[in-house]
């Protein structure tokens, strides 16, 4: 794994090295050296990974997964703001699992940092609710729940909102 600065500067040489390219004649080579440096571009914005975390986690492999978070040492510098919610919100999800006080700091921090799509952050929200509620915070989670149902424009999670609901009776 790159830094994102070192992306950024790879793909500045590279372009430059395809408008050499173009200069001299070599037109096929210049367009291979474009091609070339929008990978790097592409993995300035997602994060190699990243994107390798979520295929694991798509597949249940939540050891796998953290592995692979567990490459980026230093998230703060490696990781533009995007990527470090996403990070944040995976590590989560995965602790979500076993230890619920530490995945509610890393929720609310992924939320602070952004998430680039509504359905990942009402998921983080509507986790937050669950943990809210198991903590007896009753108007938290409804809260919570509430900007969840409005992230959720698709109706993906709301059998799962539906759930807690009835579960938020009775307490």
């Amino acid at each position: 794994m790159f830094n994102k600065n070192i992306k950024i500067v790879l793909a500045g040489i590279i372009i430059a090295i395809a408008v050499w390219q173009f200069i001299v004649g070599n037109i096929g080579n210049g367009i291979m050296f474009v091609l070339l440096s929008l990978i790097f571009i592409f993995l300035y914005f997602k994060n190699e990974m990243i994107l390798m975390a979520f295929l694991r986690l798509r597949k249940q492999d939540f050891p796998g997964a953290k592995k692979w978070l567990d490459k980026i040492k230093d998230p703060e510098a490696a990781l533009i703001t995007k990527q470090q919610g996403y990070y944040w919100y995976l590590h989560g999800l995965m602790l979500s699992q076993t230890n619920i006080t530490k995945a509610e700091k890393y929720f609310k921090k992924a939320i602070k940092l952004g998430l680039s799509m509504d359905q990942d952050l009402a998921m983080a929200k509507l986790n937050l609710a669950g943990i809210a509620m198991t903590k007896r915070r009753k108007r938290e989670a409804q809260i919570l729940l509430t900007e969840a149902k409005k992230l959720d424009k698709h109706g993906m999670l709301k059998e799962q909102m539906t759930m807690m609901k009835q579960q938020m009776k009775k307490i």
